[in-house]
């Protein structure tokens, strides 16, 4: 119960690393002492669930993904969009993650636009990777067939606005997800 209580969201191959066997965790679920949101996940019942809970369930159960576009956007608080799924990122050749809740938006990327940018927050005891803001608004360009020209640009003017980043670092971003020549016109204006 107390590596439960650090690490806040468990998975079952979690536990049996430490030298707990998997059927403690479903002895204590039966008994009610600990709860299942999803298959192979655990929480305490009274541990405190936050906003963005669901980003924590995510990474446990993909540690490679990344939190990124829309979701990261709410990360960063620089959107008035709410995401009906999460989106991550994954490497090009990654298994898709089949499960159905919560639900999952992702993209693929690969080289430099996968690895750099990404920093590491703590959500309920579990360590989430997020694209930075900077990082962010390259990636809605990047992306803008997939989530719409106006979120990116929105998403941008909130950035800067909210000193979440500036310029040279969102055009660096821009360079690194070769989108610079797209993202150029709509810098100029602000």
């Amino acid at each position: 119960m107390q590596h439960i209580g650090e690490h806040g969201i468990v998975r079952s191959r979690d536990i049996e690393a430490v030298g707990i066997p998997r059927q403690y965790l479903v002895r204590l679920h039966g008994q009610g002492k600990l709860n299942r949101p999803a298959r192979g996940i655990y929480t305490l019942p009274d541990a405190e669930v936050t906003e963005h809970h669901s980003y924590a369930e995510v990474t446990k159960r993909v540690p490679q993904a990344t939190v990124c576009l829309l979701s990261a956007l709410v990360f960063h608080e620089i959107t008035t969009q709410s995401p009906a799924s999460v989106w991550i990122a994954l490497s090009k050749g990654a298994r898709t993650p089949a499960f159905a809740s919560p639900s999952l938006r992702i993209v693929r990327l690969s080289g430099p636009s996968l690895t750099e940018g990404i920093d590491k927050h703590q959500v309920e005891g579990v360590t989430v990777r997020v694209y930075s803001a900077a990082k962010t608004v390259a990636d809605c360009f990047k992306f803008r067939n997939k989530i719409g020209l106006d979120i990116a640009i929105e998403a941008m003017k909130d950035c800067l606005y909210r000193k979440k980043a500036n310029v040279n670092e969102i055009y660096h971003y821009a360079k690194v997800c070769r989108v610079s020549n797209v993202i150029r016109p709509y810098m100029e204006v602000l």
